[in-house]
């Protein structure tokens, strides 16, 4: 007889005995997991963690004697493991959230109330545990100062001279992964596009918080806004984000509609929108998270001309949807966080200097040797060529407008 799979050992930690109770028989009556213990404090959950060894800990961030901060961070360097953050939805809530995905937690999840309903929290809080089994919390590369390149000169140069679009996707362990690239990218870098999967609650906090350590200006998408030099836009939760050519303008476009892959945002959603536009350089990033959201986007993308990067099981906490992407053949790249800025801005110069050639040979050499009728009517039955992309020319607000002829 095979060998079955061990349960996830789960450690549930909060200080309100109804909400550990929650959590504790709802994950108990998952045939594939298990409670080894609830603790009431972070003092009672080192005694458990020691005793126990748990796969996952679920941690509340407001607690007597030690708030979960504290204690996630004492965690982290001492005895690090996976760890899903179950707050309230209060903006002190969300803010310290936000903090502690940046310490090393893996996900948030709100905890029921509102809008969220029991089992809408305790379904993606199981989603979550079995995505985590096997995973391994990772170090993440601390953010660079402000003003310090994350790149050469060089690089530094190419990316403030390039035209086009970065398009990003992420989920489990994302947000690290996130600031840890942004962090690294120019101010000037062309506009970026995050779908990260999070609460609606917590999306506008995350993009606070990265606008005050990152280079660029990071806001959370409002919905129908001109895309920007300089500018990464987090789609907001529960809403999809798209990217669409509008006259002279590329704009981010915030709407809803049913959940892909159980998300919304999606990552799909943004790639295949983006694989729609015509003559624009587009660089595609597949980051850690579990599941294949993107991988079919990715592919898309990649038809479509885009130059897509994968992240390389190294650096990823989940090695999931990258490892979709490159099991489908979406990837034209796979690499390291720390790799991926020099290699964005090697795609982009590449990208640019293709649509020079192709603007200073647009016939081709096939088209160039043909003659006569049989050309003309091979000309007349050819679907219309693509609009060409042009350098960035300032719009009337002051920002870059990706014009098209």
């Amino acid at each position: 007889m095979p060998p079955t799979d061990p349960k996830v050992r789960v450690l549930v930690v909060d200080d309100s005995a109804i909400v550990r109770k929650m959590l504790a028989d709802t994950i108990s009556a998952e045939p594939d997991m298990e409670v080894v213990g609830v603790a009431g404090d972070p003092f009672i959950a080192r005694d458990l963690i020691l005793r126990h060894r748990p796969d996952v800990l679920t941690l509340d961030i407001e607690m007597p004697r030690m708030d979960g901060l504290t204690f996630l961070h004492r965690l982290m360097e001492h005895h690090p493991m996976p760890v899903i953050v179950v707050s309230s939805v209060t903006p002190s809530g969300s803010a310290a959230s936000i903090e502690a995905l940046a310490a090393g937690a893996i996900d948030v999840i709100v905890k029921p109330g509102g809008p969220y309903s029991v089992a809408h929290v305790t379904d993606r809080l199981k989603r979550r545990i079995r995505e985590l089994k096997g995973g391994r919390p990772k170090r993440f590369m601390a953010p660079l100062a402000a003003g310090h390149p994350g790149l050469p000169a060089a690089k530094l140069d190419a990316l403030a001279k390039a035209n086009g679009l970065i398009v990003v996707g992420a989920s489990t362990g994302g947000t690290q992964a996130i600031e840890a690239l942004l962090s690294r990218l120019p101010a000037d870098a062309p506009p970026i596009m995050i779908v990260q999967h999070m609460p609606a609650q917590f999306t506008h906090a995350f993009a606070t918080r990265l606008n005050g350590i990152c280079p660029m200006s990071v806001v959370e998408a409002t919905g129908s806004e001109p895309l920007r030099r300089g500018v990464a836009y987090i789609a907001p939760g529960d809403f999809h984000m798209v990217v669409e050519a509008r006259g002279v303008e590329l704009r981010a476009i915030i709407g809803s509609g049913p959940a892909v892959h159980y998300q919304r945002p999606s990552v799909d959603v943004l790639f295949h929108s983006a694989a729609r536009l015509r003559g624009v350089p587009t660089v595609a990033l597949l980051l850690t998270g579990m599941g294949a959201d993107g991988a079919d986007g990715m592919l898309a993308l990649k038809n479509a001309g885009a130059i897509t990067i994968a992240e390389a099981e190294q650096s990823c906490v989940v090695f999931g949807m990258p490892a979709e992407a490159i099991a489908r053949g979406a990837a034209c790249h796979v690499a390291t966080l720390l790799a991926m800025p020099r290699l964005i801005a090697d795609a982009l110069a590449s990208l640019q200097a293709k649509a020079i050639r192709d603007r200073s040979n647009p016939s081709g050499p096939a088209e160039a040797s043909t003659s006569g009728k049989e050309s003309s009517a091979e000309s007349a039955a050819a679907p219309p060529r693509a609009p060409r992309f042009l350098p960035r020319r300032r719009g009337p607000g002051g920002y870059a407008a990706t014009r098209y002829p």
